[in-house]
């Protein structure tokens, strides 16, 4: 039931520059990336309460194309901040994070959020779907952001809920179907638009083992060709990773390449 990933850039805004691509260059690279942030009321007022927290401390990893990257550590590690970071949903405080060898952090704000509409798909553990779209206009957000004509972000959708066995749940509201069901429209909804990268956060995090194991098996699918990475606390969710890759108070602690 899979289908051929289809490139649906030439009805979409140009992305921004690829590197070379004679040159090897990894799909996704971080680079002495470190990030804090501060705790403290917010307003622009500063407390003897406020402190900073370094979520990421020099970190360096790579991930090629086709590849899964697993993530573990406790709550707090640094996962998500990573995740984000490749996704272009926060800038590092310091060091490089790189698509296909554009520095999403030197981007502007709207080339940014441009190159992660076009070319990373993100799944939350919370699915993140509008609840009063269909399962089909829920894939197809993505390729209304991108200028798709509406016929053709119809089938794309269609046939990816078809690609992640959810050809008799087109129609479907969120609230009508179960929790791996949604999962695997969220997705779905990420491979909209051909993406080269996905960032998964803990993708199995409320689902029960059986629906887990569904969902993964569409996720695995899905990362053939993309470099994937997946926050988890789980070990069978892990277990999908050709990689693990460990964290510990904002450090790669094992995995590293």
């Amino acid at each position: 039931m899979t289908i051929s990933n289809r490139a649906l850039r030439e009805t979409a805004s140009p992305t921004p520059n690829r590197a070379d691509e004679s040159e090897p260059t990894a799909a996704v690279r971080l680079e002495g990336v470190s990030h804090e942030y501060g705790t403290g009321s917010g307003g622009g007022f500063r407390s003897r309460s406020d402190r900073t927290v370094t979520a990421l401390e020099d970190v360096s990893l790579s991930v090629e194309a086709g590849e899964i990257v697993g993530l573990e550590g406790p709550s707090g590690s640094g996962k998500s901040t990573i995740l984000h970071a490749v996704a272009g949903l926060l800038v590092p405080t310091a060091g490089t994070v790189a698509l296909h060898g554009t520095d999403v952090a030197a981007l502007s704000d709207r080339r940014r959020t441009r190159l992660r509409r076009e070319r990373v798909g993100i799944v939350f553990q919370r699915f993140h779907l509008l609840p009063a779209l269909s399962a089909r206009a829920n894939v197809a957000l993505p390729l209304v952001q991108a200028g798709v004509p509406k016929g053709r972000r119809r089938e794309r959708a269609r046939r990816l809920l078809e690609r992640v066995g959810l050809e008799n749940r087109v129609t479907h509201l969120p609230g009508e179907l179960s929790g791996g069901e949604r999962q695997r429209v969220a997705i779905a909804r990420a491979l909209a638009t051909d993406p080269d990268v996905i960032v998964a956060d803990e993708p199995t995090g409320e689902l029960d083992t059986a629906t887990g194991e569904t969902v993964l098996e569409a996720l695995t699918d899905i990362g053939r060709g993309r470099a994937t990475l997946v926050a988890s606390h789980d070990a069978e969710t892990l277990a999908v990773a050709d990689r693990v890759v460990t964290l510990r108070d904002g450090r790669v602690v094992s995995g590293e390449r």
